[in-house]
């Protein structure tokens, strides 16, 4: 059986199915593109709630794995060389798992790198930039009288948005007629602007018609669909 008890974060989330990998997540854009790939995969996984308003992130046993305390992070028993491998930044882990299952990667190194400037094009630019603009509308900024703020992410969302919308022109997703973790990385924060951040007119969302189409596509697939509820929320 497999021994995870070396791992200080076992022991606020125990592992029932130790010889699967282990999920702790929120189901945030973040979190649900690592659920939406395990779902997409069909690795066997355990998911762990982190809760934000037990401050769970801030644990002891949290930031033994992820000293930067965000979600998600997982820790794979089945690792390299047979070892377990604990690792956070979804971005990571995203081409950790393409790389474990051969899925939703290219195999050339071309294909490899396209697909890699992609998710590096999200984590970089829409998720910063969204979740700002997220801040701007719906939280505390709203209140703020000075509009520049919001108007600087807004401004940026748009530029962002318009450089995917011209290269999704013709192609069925990001990297032409295959799904693929550039897909799992962006589109999980593009339904969080236009749904959960209510900043869609905002936006001009629906001047960006090739993005709305690959988004419809991307949450129709059932894999899809159980990733964003999962860890469900306690």
């Amino acid at each position: 059986m497999t021994d995870l008890s070396s791992f200080p974060i076992t022991k606020k989330w125990p592992a029932q199915h130790p010889e699967r990998l282990q999920l702790y997540s929120l189901p945030t854009p973040n979190g649900v593109k690592v659920s939406i790939m395990l779902e997409e995969t069909g690795l066997p996984y355990e998911v762990h709630l982190v809760s934000f308003e037990k401050q769970d992130q801030m644990s002891p046993e949290f930031l033994s794995l992820n000293p930067n305390n965000k979600i998600p992070a997982i820790l794979d028993p089945n690792g390299p060389d047979g070892k377990p491998l604990p690792l956070f930044e979804s971005g990571a882990i995203l081409v950790y798992l393409a790389s474990k299952t051969g899925k939703f990667i290219p195999q050339d190194t071309a294909g490899r790198y396209e697909a890699l400037q992609w998710v590096m094009f999200q984590m970089g630019g829409v998720g910063p930039m969204f979740g700002q603009l997220g801040f701007f509308n719906k939280f505390a900024g709203k209140e703020y009288e000075d509009k520049r703020p919001r108007d600087r992410y807004v401004a940026e969302s748009k530029r962002l948005l318009g450089v995917l919308d011209k290269h999704l022109q013709g192609r069925k997703w990001i990297l032409g007629n295959d799904y693929s973790i550039a897909d799992i990385a962006t589109f999980p924060w593009i339904r969080n602007l236009v749904g959960f951040y209510e900043a869609g007119d905002l936006v001009g969302f629906k001047d960006f018609k090739n993005v709305a189409r690959v988004l419809e596509a991307f949450v129709a697939r059932p894999a899809v669909a159980r990733g964003l509820n999962i860890p469900a929320r306690g």
